[in-house]
């Protein structure tokens, strides 16, 4: 038997694999989640003293230091607190953070618990796709999305935002998707026309209504990331499933911030990132778009 009819015919196998796969995948999504924005922050400000350098027009223009390399993979991890190196004992997910009793093993300085929460979370979420797919192609293109997402929640929880560098190539991806697996074998009942009509709805709809927001109140109620996340999920998931997806974002956006005002007393204008919500919606309606979709356009007489 070749691995492909294993992990067919063995569903618990595919189960666990998913599982240790996304707990791996959690410990890169950590990486991701910490260095991207410093990433972008670096570019941005080396664009900024290029410009300032043409403004000032020099002759000879001074010559920047070169930068040590940062990217995804270099440098090596290594505690914040005290510099030394992580080593690959250390980076098992979880496992290590148990061991270690949460703090460096150079200095002992505490860890934060994030990282194997981010860990496990991954490796929880990806367990439940595998769990709802089975084995095969939309398996592998809803744990795509499904890790995509994750980076793009807890970044915006950090940073209040959401990077091109993932939400672009995550709407790409869905079409691409949309485009090679079949309606009948997708994530969701989806097929290129309706994700391309719901990455244009997903997209124009936030758009509007920041827009009309602005005009109202002289004030921005969003980034202009959150357009792009939902135009995103629209490729995804399809127009079809647009309203319930920002219908549950912004119901337990609106709750959670009810609850900020109630229990920290925070204020009114105080900006809550609307990324994490969006994100976690679209993640429902993966797993259960069908039987939304079904239901609701029942209603109308319609067939999915």
């Amino acid at each position: 038997m070749t691995v492909v009819d294993i992990l067919s015919a063995y569903p618990a196998l595919l189960l666990a694999l998913c599982l240790v796969l996304g707990l791996v995948v959690g410990s890169f999504l950590n990486v991701v989640i910490h260095r991207l924005p410093i990433m972008l922050e670096r570019q941005w400000r080396d664009q900024c003293e290029e410009l300032a350098r043409e403004d000032r027009a020099a002759r000879e223009p001074r010559t920047a230091a070169p930068r040590a390399r940062f990217n995804l993979m270099v440098p090596r991890s290594a505690c914040p607190a005290c510099g030394a190196q992580i080593s690959a004992l250390q980076n098992i997910p979880i496992l290590s953070y148990v061991a270690l009793k949460g703090r460096c093993a150079a200095c002992r300085a505490p860890i934060s618990v994030r990282y194997p929460l981010v860990e496990a979370l991954t490796g929880v979420l990806s367990l439940l796709v595998a769990w709802r797919f089975g084995f095969g192609w939309p398996l592998l293109a809803a744990l795509i999305m499904t890790w995509f997402l994750i980076a793009l929640a807890f970044i915006d929880i950090d940073h209040q935002l959401l990077p091109d560098d993932l939400t672009l190539p995550l709407l790409w991806l869905g079409l691409t998707v949309s485009l090679w697996i079949p309606s009948t074998d997708g994530p969701v009942p989806l097929e290129l026309r309706s994700g391309v009509i719901g990455a244009v709805a997903g997209y124009l709809s936030l758009w509007s209504v920041y827009h009309l927001f602005r005009l109202a109140t002289g004030k921005e109620g969003m980034g202009h990331g959150d357009f792009k996340l939902f135009a995103a999920l629209g490729a995804w998931l399809g127009w079809q499933l647009l309203l319930p997806t920002i219908l549950i974002a912004a119901a337990v956006g609106a709750l959670v911030g009810i609850i900020m005002i109630a229990i920290k007393g925070a204020d009114r204008g105080t900006p809550i990132p609307f990324g994490p919500f969006l994100a976690a919606a679209g993640w429902l309606m993966l797993l259960f778009g069908h039987d939304v979709v079904a239901r609701y356009l029942g209603l109308f007489g319609a067939r999915t």
